[in-house]
């Protein structure tokens, strides 16, 4: 029609939704749209499933060009936002009967997870969804309509009616002054010859005693619009009822235009008035412009026209058979951020759910603490909640990943916000650090103790048959060797880390070789009794003191190189211990810390072999056996103190060396001294020369 009317330059005005399509002036150069721009109204529709954290909704729109281009807008805009479309169906438009709406897509509308429907289309094409509804069938949908509904909207059934509920974006249009007025005073007494008012009046108000389809009289002549439910008839301008009252007046202000210029012409040229050709109007339409009785701004230039403002109407259908459109928002483009968007959630009646917002979504939220993970082959909004990894949180609901706690700092029981960690160390004022400090010098107190019982009684045989120098010096170190785990407790400082592991070496080679030096001498006198024997010359005592010096030295050269290379420090341990940041300290070197265990090892097992060979010699002379059963109690200690040490962490692994330190020293100080400070204090009767000779 409008190609055959632009033949002969007929001017065509379309008041119905704006059309890209018909925007085109080469194709359609007669043709002006009265309409508001509806370029944002998907950016609406879309802001409101974001207000109310709908991410899974249907999607429904005709199956022509505009429905089209509708779906492309609407999904690119639900793409941004995080908003998946359940579903997607077309209205068919070439066959538009309740019976193929019924058979095709409306089951499938039923049956959907989507709780919340967009329907985009013309008031046609959405009465197959009103025709398609059952009536003995309830469809807990909320619906979102981008159109005024009119007609759409009126119940079929007296059992209730399926788009209660609905949110329909309308045009935001002001009161024409006068329009309630009129619409009060209509009559069809007042205007007789109108035959589609005739209709109308015998369709709202029909008289209950008359036959349908037969020839009726009046009933109510002289009755008002205003009286008729909303169902019936609504007395509120609808936003195309707005776009044709802009749209009479657009004609009349070009045609008034045309005429004031003919006017002009017929007193200039005094010529008779001529009526205007159609083709004229083309120039005046496009340059009209005016304020209308309501005070807007009239443009019939597309391209001066502002975007369409929309209402947000809520469709409520009461029990008593009345209904009513409420406004519970809008919807304004290109204002500030924060005035685009309103909505009165209060105010808004969701159906079936009554006052309770529906909630719309494929998978429910993550809670802090856990993550989204992605389903393969679903939608981003379709997904499992994972709990955190070890060692990180997520703080909102609905995180995609989650985030690792900083160093000083770690995730409390439900990952969903991070505690300050405790700072931890082997304190001399928690019960463990202060007991292990007690035995500690409690051993050093004895060891110097039973030190000054060989020095009281340095003269009697016992003390003088087994090297009084090497057990000075072994008693000496024993004492040092309790004192050294002293330094293991208490905040780890440059110093503390420095003189730990080095001074626990020496102090312990020092005590293992004079072991081994007594062992050694013990052997050697025994082997050297017989006369003209090579060994008699080792039987120095020098020898004793060399084999103790040259032992320790080399451990002291180690400990240097350690020192001199990857010296130990102190260190935060962050990740030991859940919760914890452990102070402790870093041995530098790995290599060189079990380089001196295992020289000390090396030591221990000599003088345990050297021991164990000696072991059956007489007692009363060596301290052989003595020896061998120290060094056993000394390996095994050390044996066992490896894997524990490297399977506990924090203050305990400070305490298994100390322990291990602690127990080693009381093995050698128990099984070497103890026995002779009993013959030297209880039985002093033994420690005698005759005694000795006699045995």
């Amino acid at each position: 029609m409008g190609t055959l009317l632009d033949l002969y330059k007929f001017p065509q005005i379309s008041y119905g939704p704006l059309d890209s399509i018909l925007s085109d002036k080469v194709q359609f150069p007669s043709l002006y749209q009265m309409a508001p721009k509806d370029t944002s109204l998907h950016q609406g529709v879309v802001h409101l499933m974001v207000y109310f954290k709908w991410n899974w909704v249907g999607l429904v729109a005709t199956d022509d060009m505009r429905g089209e281009k509708f779906l492309w807008e609407i999904r690119g805009e639900m793409a941004k936002k995080g908003v998946c479309a359940s579903f997607t169906e077309k209205i068919p438009v070439s066959e538009r009967t309740q019976m193929e709406s019924h058979k095709t897509f409306m089951p499938r509308i039923m049956t959907s997870s989507g709780k919340v429907i967009v329907v985009h289309g013309d008031t046609d094409s959405l009465m197959i969804l009103r025709h398609s509804q059952l009536p003995i069938v309830q469809i807990e949908k909320v619906w979102i309509a981008t159109s005024h509904w009119d007609i759409t909207m009126r119940p079929l059934y007296s059992q209730g009616h399926a788009f209660h509920g609905a949110l329909t974006f309308s045009y935001l249009t002001r009161e024409i002054p006068g329009f309630k007025t009129f619409l009060k005073t209509v009559t069809p007494l007042k205007y007789p010859h109108d035959a589609l008012l005739r209709g109308f009046w015998l369709s709202a108000f029909r008289c209950p005693d008359q036959p349908e389809y037969l020839e009726q009289k009046l009933c109510s002549p002289n009755a008002s619009l205003e009286t008729l439910p909303l169902c019936s008839f609504d007395m509120t301008m609808s936003g195309f009822s707005y776009t044709i009252y802009n749209t009479v007046y657009a004609v009349a202000w070009a045609l008034h235009e045309i005429s004031r210029r003919k006017s002009e012409e017929r007193s200039m040229a005094n010529e008779e008035y001529l009526v205007p050709y159609s083709w004229q109007l083309h120039s005046f339409l496009k340059k009209t412009q005016f304020t209308n009785n309501a005070g807007d701004q009239v443009f019939v230039d597309e391209k001066r026209r502002s975007e369409a403002q929309y209402a947000i109407m809520n469709y409520v259908f009461f029990p008593n058979g009345t209904d009513a459109l409420v406004k519970v928002g809008q919807f304004v483009p290109k204002a500030q951020f924060g005035q685009d968007f309103t909505i009165w959630e209060d105010a808004i009646v969701w159906g079936w759910w009554g006052s309770k917002v529906p909630c719309a979504v494929c998978s429910e939220s993550c809670c802090p603490g856990f993550k989204k993970t992605p389903l393969e082959g679903q939608p981003t909004c379709c997904f499992d909640c994972s709990p955190c990894p070890e060692g990180e949180i997520s703080s909102q609901k609905d995180a995609e990943q989650c985030t690792k706690c900083p160093e000083d700092e770690y995730p409390n029981k439900h990952k969903d916000h991070c505690l300050p960690k405790v700072v931890t160390f082997l304190n001399m004022k928690e019960p463990l650090g202060m007991t292990l400090a007690f035995i500690a010098v409690s051993f050093s107190l004895l060891t110097a103790l039973v030190l000054g019982v060989f020095v009281k009684f340095q003269d009697t045989p016992i003390v003088k048959a087994n090297n009084r120098t090497l057990s000075y010096t072994l008693l000496i170190s024993l004492i040092f060797c309790f004192l050294c785990s002293l330094i293991f407790i208490g905040h780890p400082t440059t110093a503390t880390c420095l003189l730990q592991q080095t001074a626990f070496a020496v102090v312990f080679t020092v005590a293992v070789s004079s072991v081994l030096a007594k062992t050694f001498i013990v052997v050697l006198a025994f082997k050297g009794i017989r006369p003209g024997s090579r060994i008699r010359i080792f039987m120095h005592p020098r020898v004793s003191v060399c084999i103790v010096l040259i032992c320790s030295g080399l451990q002291v050269i180690f400990c240097g190189i350690w020192l001199g290379t990857s010296p130990p420090f102190p260190e935060a341990d962050t990740h030991s211990q859940y919760g914890h940041i452990i102070l402790k300290c870093n041995e530098g070197s790995v290599l060189a810390f079990h380089c001196v265990l295992g020289y000390i090892a090396l030591l221990a097992l000599g003088s345990f072999s050297v021991a164990f060979l000696a072991r059956n010699l007489p007692d009363t002379f060596n301290e052989a056996k003595f020896i061998t059963f120290s060094m056993l109690v000394f390996c095994s200690v050390w044996a066992s103190f490896l894997p524990t040490y490297q399977s506990t962490k924090g203050k305990a692994m400070v305490a298994v060396e100390i322990f291990s330190i602690l127990a080693s020293s009381a093995g050698l100080l128990g099984c070497i001294f103890i026995p002779k400070c009993y013959v030297i204090l209880l039985k002093p009767d033994r420690n005698t020369q005759r005694q000795i000779k006699n045995k």
